[in-house]
């Protein structure tokens, strides 16, 4: 029998039997883990209040090879993120995220950087110091970057035309080739969705400066929009699937904006 213990962000949980629960986690040390919780679903003693979606927790547990699944054994919470859980479109959009880490990420995959994204995303998310279109944007730029889908917006994905050569006010953004077009070349999809010049410097800041840095961002309310338009196309296009989270979300904003109460979406004080 092994022990192993690591930092670890709850991804999903689900009821298992008449007592337990299979959590999965996004450990630092051990990637991706399902673990079963012997006891969680009813006893009031063992990880009663602990093992709530989004938290930040440590955790001890055992593998024994040919056993099923490893068993948890300790968990203790490090950070709960209560005012996430208490907000249903802060709940949202962690949902999405934690959705598209648990659906991306292969079991055992170790993958520091995404676990310290995600973390200084939720931290950022439930204290409310940037917006949530801010969070959302970086999360799902930088979490493809990592894993190697880098949106090419410096030249033309189909003919390599430097954009800066590229005379038009917009160009087109092309999910399968997963760059810009222009206008040459965009003009033969006229369905693509289009980014203003602006948007286009709005991802690349995202993408190169620092994540302490994001409270100086400022953007126009179009180049925001256009912006989470093209991730919210391109990351279910390479993950093969739009979750159930991302469609939760995109309702939440549409009936938001029905009432005029549209989701925090960032502030508008500056145009790129």
């Amino acid at each position: 029998m092994t022990h192993l213990s690591s930092p670890a962000i709850v991804l999903r949980a689900i009821e298992h039997g008449d007592h337990d629960k299979i959590v999965t986690f996004f450990t630092l040390k051990q990637g991706k883990i399902s673990l079963m919780a012997k006891g969680a679903k009813k006893s009031i003693k063992r990880f009663a209040g602990i093992l709530e979606l989004f938290s930040v927790l440590n955790l001890v547990w055992t593998h024994s090879r040919g056993r099923g699944l490893p068993i948890l054994q300790e968990a203790a919470v490090v950070r709960p993120f209560e005012r996430i859980r208490t907000d249903i479109g802060k709940t949202a959009y962690a949902s999405y995220w934690c959705e598209l880490v648990y659906h991306w990420m292969e079991p055992g995959q170790k993958q520091v950087s995404v676990y310290e994204l995600l973390q200084y995303t939720l931290d950022k998310l439930n204290a409310g110091d940037l917006s949530e279109g801010t969070l959302h944007l970086t999360f799902q730029l930088r979490f493809m970057v990592i894993n190697g889908f880098r949106p090419g917006l410096e030249h033309c994905s189909a003919c390599r035309l430097p954009l800066k050569d590229c005379g038009s006010p917009a160009v087109a953004f092309d999910a399968r080739r997963g760059g810009v077009l222009c206008q040459r070349c965009g003009a033969q999809k006229p369905s693509l969705l289009h980014l203003s010049r602006g948007t286009i410097k709005l991802l690349q800041w995202v993408l190169n400066a620092r994540l302490e840095k994001l409270h100086r961002l400022r953007f126009s309310e179009q180049a925001m929009q256009e912006s989470l338009d093209l991730l919210e196309a391109f990351v279910p296009y390479h993950l093969g699937k739009e979750t159930k989270s991302l469609k939760f979300l995109k309702a939440l904003k549409i009936s938001a904006a029905a009432s005029r109460d549209v989701l925090p979406c960032g502030s508008a004080s500056r145009r790129p």
